[in-house]
Order: C-alpha cells, then sequence, then structure tokens
C-alpha cells in the first residue's frame, strides 16, 4: 500500500481554502500546546526543582531536545504514531468523521485545562487515546469502531509506565549511591549537577520521542480526513510536521510548566540532586525501552513513578502520599472521564453540525 503524506504547500492551501481543514489543524494545535503546557515540564521538574538549571533554560533545553526526539526517533521508527492512527475507526463518511475527531480534541483539551487549573500532572497521552475512543464510540454508537490490537498495546503501556518507572527509579537510585558511596559529597554535587542537566535532556528528548509521535499521528489522521480522505494505514511524517509540532509543545511549556514541575518536582518528593539524576535515568530508560518496542506510554507516569521509587528507595515516608493519590485518581479517573466528555461532545456536535 502507498504511503500517504502532506506536503507543506498542499497543508497552507487547505488552510486558506478549507474551513474544516483550519477549524481541525487549530484544534490539533491546540492539544499539542496543551500536551507542553501540562505534560513535557514532567521532563524538566528533577532538573528544576533541584535547581541544577533554571526554568527558562530549562524550557530552552525541553524545546530542543523534544524537537530531537520527535525527528531522529520518528527517521528510526515512526510505530507509536502508527499505533495512535490506527487505534480508533474514524473510516466511512468523512464528513462525520471529522466531526466526531475535533470532538475528541475538544474533549482532551477541555480535560486537561481543567487538571492543569488544579496543578496535577494529568497524562495527555491517555486523554488522547481516551477522548478519541469516546469519539469513535459515538460516531458508530459502539465498539466498532476502536481497534482492540492497537488498543491492547495502550494498556500495555499503561501498565509498562507505571510499574516498570517505579522499578527503574529505585534500582537507579540504588545503583548511583553504590558507586559514590565513597565519593566526596561536594565533588559529586557538582557532577550531579551537571548530570542532572543531561538527565533532563535525555527526557525531554524521549518525550518527543513519545509524545511528538501521538500527536503528530492525530494530525495527520485530522488533515487526511479534512481532505476527504477516510485514512490509510501507512503514512508519513513530513520533517515540517515535526518541525511544527516541536515549536508549539516548546511555546506550551513556557506558557504553563511551573506547576507542574513544582508538583512533580518538589510536592511529591524533596529531592537531592543524584535523586534527581536517578529519577531522569529511569525515566528516559524507560522511555527508551517503550519507543523502541512501539509502545505508546504515558511521559507523566513514567516520570512520575520514577520519582516515587527514588524517595522510596530512601524511606516510604519521603513521598508525599497525599500528593501521589491526588495524581493516582487523576489517572484512574482520565479514561473514564475523557471518554465520557469525548462521547457527549462528538454526540453533540454530530447533531449540530
Amino acid at each position: 500500500m502507498n504511503e500517504v503524506t502532506i506536503t507543506i504547500s498542499d497543508f497552507l492551501t487547505g488552510l486558506s481554502s478549507s474551513p474544516a481543514f483550519a477549524v481541525t489543524t487549530v484544534l490539533t494545535l491546540g492539544v499539542i500546546l496543551v500536551n507542553g503546557w501540562t505534560d513535557a515540564p514532567n521532563a524538566i521538574a528533577t532538573c528544576v526543582s533541584t535547581r541544577a538549571i533554571s526554568a527558562r533554560h530549562a524550557i530552552l533545553m525541553a524545546a530542543v531536545f523534544n524537537f530531537l526526539g520527535v525527528f531522529l526517533m520518528t527517521m528510526i521508527n515512526s510505530s507509536v504514531a502508527s499505533t495512535i492512527y490506527n487505534m480508533v475507526d474514524f473510516g466511512g463518511d468523512s464528513h462525520e468523521a471529522l466531526i466526531a475527531l475535533c470532538a475528541g480534541l475538544t474533549a482532551i483539551v477541555t480535560w486537561a485545562t481543567a487538571a492543569w487549573w488544579f496543578g496535577i500532572p494529568t497524562s495527555e497521552s491517555h486523554a488522547l487515546i481516551a477522548g478519541l475512543s469516546g469519539a469513535a464510540i459515538a460516531l458508530h454508537n459502539g465498539a466498532d469502531g476502536i481497534n482492540g490490537s492497537e488498543w491492547i498495546k495502550v494498556l500495555y503501556g499503561l501498565l509498562l509506565s507505571t510499574f516498570l518507572g517505579f522499578i527503574f527509579g529505585w534500582l537507579s537510585v540504588r545503583l548511583v549511591e553504590l558507586l559514590f558511596r565513597n565519593r566526596d559529597r561536594r565533588k559529586t554535587n557538582r557532577f550531579f549537577e551537571g548530570a542532572q542537566i543531561a538527565g533532563g535532556a535525555a527526557m525531554a528528548f524521549m518525550h518527543g520521542a513519545q509524545d511528538g509521535q501521538k500527536f503528530m499521528g492525530v494530525f495527520l489522521l485530522g488533515l487526511f480526513l479534512a481532505q476527504g480522505n477516510a485514512g490509510s494505514g501507512h503514512f508519513s511524517i513530513p520533517v515540517w510536521l515535526m518541525i511544527l509540532c516541536s515549536l508549539v509543545m516548546a511555546a506550551g511549556t513556557s506558557i504553563g510548566g511551573y506547576r507542574i514541575i513544582k508538583a512533580v518536582g518538589m510536592d511529591m518528593v524533596k529531592l537531592e540532586k543524584y535523586q534527581g539524576f536517578a529519577a531522569d535515568l529511569a525515566g528516559a530508560g524507560c522511555l527508551l525501552l517503550s519507543s523502541a518496542a512501539g509502545i505508546p506510554v504515558s511521559t507523566t507516569h513514567t516520570k512520575t513513578t520514577a520519582i516515587m521509587g527514588v524517595g522510596a528507595a530512601k524511606r516510604i515516608s519521603c513521598v508525599d502520599w497525599g500528593v501521589v493519590k491526588e495524581m493516582v485518581l487523576t489517572w484512574v479517573l482520565t479514561f473514564p472521564g475523557c471518554g465520557i466528555i469525548g462521547f457527549l461532545m462528538a454526540k453533540l456536535f454530530l447533531a449540530v453540525f
């Protein structure tokens, strides 16, 4: 089957000639902006909270490495984008499918903005999956629009990001403590200050590799539907789209990232520099493993559970379990909550438009 793609000239022509095309683009970019606003800050939370780097410089660093993650990982393996692209069926009538997709995107922005208001690092990856699934169910009046073989990868990713993140965090900080147990504390602090910056860059890179691919898959799906194409399982991601998504994600991080940085990097566990490095190492390793396997996982789940593992390795009481409880409750509610909003929005949009 031939690969489907879109050139930048086709994209600009579509924006000026098709209102549906323009609305789909704005909504998709809105979702990417919100991802940068509420999800990308997890990648740099630890290096900012331990004062290894200023928030402004960390955001610039995250922008650069988000793009590199999107670009390089997509060149190597775009299977995460393919999983999201094929997870739900918006085929059939392209007009109705586009309306349902826009409803799903609206649900994601609504859910994520509400979570950000309360300073809770919700997973935009799972909001994306839930919102699109709810809209697809509304479109088909049943579960026919859900691709079970792709959805199972999402469930694997949920378990992987939660348990592996915690285990990797616990093991990595134990390993760091073992390797540096007889070293001078002042010298190791200077070393880990630089290492944390490298760890934050690695996390930002892997965030781009994971979340950038997810949202580019949805972007292409929306653009193809706006063109009257019901979608194809094979597509190529153009470089201009990688750059656009990276820039919008970086803009989102610069707008509202500090609330999430505070919740993840400061409120949940008080981290020392070596612990922050261990959490970044664990989170980046888990994301790399997931991306190589083509499994879409949550950057939020991975990083926050890695921080929990790091804190628990010292003492269970080092973790503020009240903050953890709020986060976990939000994670649990994301699938049904955002899914229901996506379903209701799709029914409303289909009735109105």
